[in-house]
C-alpha cells in the first residue's frame, strides 16, 4: 500500500470514529495513534478533553488539537536540554496549524462554527442528522486526518 493510500484508509477512519460518536480530537488522534503503539481506549482517553475546542471552550479545534497530540509522538521533546527538538516540534505544530487554517479558514472553535467565541454549556450535544448537516466538524476532522497524514506518512 502507498503512503497515499494509507492516508485515505486513515481519513476514512477519522471521520468513521466522529460519526460513531468521538470528539473530534478523538477522532483525528485514534485514526493514527496506533503507529506509535497506542491502543484505541489509551487514545480516545488522552484526546478526550481536547473536544469541543477543549472541553467546550470553543477555543482550538479539537481536530487541530488531535493533530498536535500526535506531532508530539513524531517529534517528541523529552530532554530539557534539547532545545533543538522542542523547536522541531513547535515549527510542526505550526505548519499544520497554517494549513488547517488555509484550507478551513480558522483553526479556533467557534469562528469554525460561526459563534460567539464565549465557553458553552459543558454538556456536550447530541449526535442528531441535523447536527452533522449544521457543522463544519466532519469537514474538520477529514482535513485535519488529511494534513496529519501527510505530515506523518509522506515527510
Amino acid at each position: 500500500m502507498t503512503a497515499e493510500e494509507e492516508i485515505e484508509i486513515r481519513r476514512a477512519r477519522a471521520v468513521a470514529f466522529f460519526e460513531e460518536g468521538y470528539n473530534c480530537s478523538q477522532s483525528v488522534f485514534m485514526a493514527f495513534s496506533d503507529m506509535y503503539g497506542m491502543d484505541k481506549e489509551m487514545s480516545a482517553k488522552l484526546a478526550t478533553s481536547f473536544g469541543g475546542g477543549m472541553g467546550r471552550l470553543r477555543e482550538v479545534c479539537g481536530a487541530v488539537s488531535g493533530m498536535f497530540l500526535l506531532l508530539g509522538l513524531k517529534y517528541p521533546f523529552i530532554d530539557t536540554k534539547d532545545k533543538a527538538s522542542k523547536n522541531k516540534n513547535y515549527k510542526a505544530v505550526q505548519d499544520v496549524a497554517n494549513k488547517f487554517k488555509y484550507e478551513m479558514g480558522s483553526y479556533i472553535c467557534a469562528d469554525l462554527l460561526k459563534i460567539k467565541h464565549v465557553p458553552q454549556n459543558p454538556e456536550s450535544a447530541d449526535r442528531t442528522e441535523n447536527y452533522y448537516k449544521s457543522r463544519p466538524c466532519t469537514r474538520c476532522v477529514d482535513k485535519a486526518a488529511q494534513i496529519i497524514g501527510k505530515e506523518l506518512l509522506l515527510l
